[in-house]
């Protein structure tokens, strides 16, 4: 197996990227949205997760964040498996949703591939960590998480993206979440 992507230090600060299944833009309707952005500051509050920067894109995350509890694998696990649980259970009980069946299908499938999960797999099981050991590494890794939704066409500056910490490192106070700047 693997090192390359692995949490080493566990009192470092990681660049991390996960993906839902099969790359599904599940993140196209605000409810969503808030379900990852308050699931991320319950975890900031309550289990010393730091955030320093983050993007939630339609089918990814973007994030640096540190545990400061030294655990940043248990923490994504524990993100990763309530956000989960929370989000399909949205998507099911969304009538807006007009994708249901198939995004359900989609994660079902994806589940039975994986003799770790019971029934729908919601999220790709890689995070993809990468310890900021300096500077220029930290503001490189900042820089791709903002420019994103720029890249991907959404919006012709980072700080129009609601769901960045482009907000936070602007003049910009309607920021969705608080973040860790110090």
């Amino acid at each position: 197996m693997s090192t390359k992507y692995k949490f080493g230090e566990k009192t470092g600060a990681y660049f991390i990227s996960f993906a839902t299944v099969n790359w599904i833009d599940v993140f196209t309707r605000e409810e969503y949205f808030w379900t990852v952005i308050e699931s991320l500051d319950f975890c900031r509050k309550n289990k010393a997760m730091e955030i320093y920067g983050y993007c939630i894109m339609p089918s990814h995350i973007h994030l640096i964040f540190r545990s400061g509890n030294g655990d940043p694998s248990g923490l994504m696990r524990d993100f990763k498996g309530f956000t989960s649980k929370k989000l399909i259970q949205a998507i099911i009980e969304n009538p807006q949703e007009s994708r249901k069946e198939w995004m359900l299908w989609m994660m079902e499938r994806a589940g039975k591939k994986n003799s770790n999960v019971k029934n729908r797999q919601f999220w790709q099981q890689d995070n993809h960590p990468i310890e900021i050991w300096s500077l220029k590494v930290f503001e490189q890794k900042l820089d791709y998480i903002h420019q994103n939704p720029v890249k991907s066409g959404f919006v012709t500056d980072a700080v129009d993206w609601k769901y960045s910490s482009a907000r936070n490192y602007s003049d910009n106070n309607h920021t969705v979440l608080q973040i860790d700047l110090n």
